[in-house]
């Protein structure tokens, strides 16, 4: 997908989508860094996006490369726009956990288990074992679960 991507930008520069979608696959292929340059890139080219995917994209990448202080606030507005997705819900109790804002981190839970039964997720995209471990083991300690 990221080889595909990369041909389609090529060929359209201003694709703010498409810088968007590399930016997602970036992050999830474990290249944070990438991720963020390709996410701010979408978000110059096109400010008539909502911000919520954008936010939560960047806020991933950021929790992986442990900057959860730049993470957290990009999450929150990640849940703003939408409320009813888990996955920026298990990212940010993750960040808080590892920040160690516990109480923050079990508030967060707490209003997850309002959108679904699945605390700590199975499966997740992110393909670097040290990220899904990050994500995972601060889901864990936000839960309340031995780690």
């Amino acid at each position: 997908m990221i080889v595909l991507i990369d041909r389609c930008l090529e060929f359209h520069p201003s694709y703010a989508r498409g810088w968007f979608l590399s930016g997602a696959l970036r992050v999830d292929a474990g290249q944070p860094d990438i991720a963020i340059e390709h996410v701010e890139r979408s978000l110059r080219l096109s400010r008539r996006n909502r911000l919520g995917a954008h936010y939560s994209v960047m806020g991933t990448a950021h929790l992986f490369r442990r900057r959860f202080e730049d993470a957290a606030p990009l999450l929150l507005i990640a849940i703003q726009e939408h409320p009813r997705h888990p996955f920026p819900y298990w990212l940010l109790a993750s960040c808080y956990a590892h920040m160690g804002l516990l109480g923050e981190a079990r508030g967060i839970v707490e209003r997850l288990r309002a959108i679904t039964p699945c605390l700590i997720p199975t499966a997740t995209p992110y393909r670097n074992p040290e990220h899904r471990e990050l994500l995972l083991s601060g889901l864990r300690l936000a839960a309340g679960e031995a780690v």
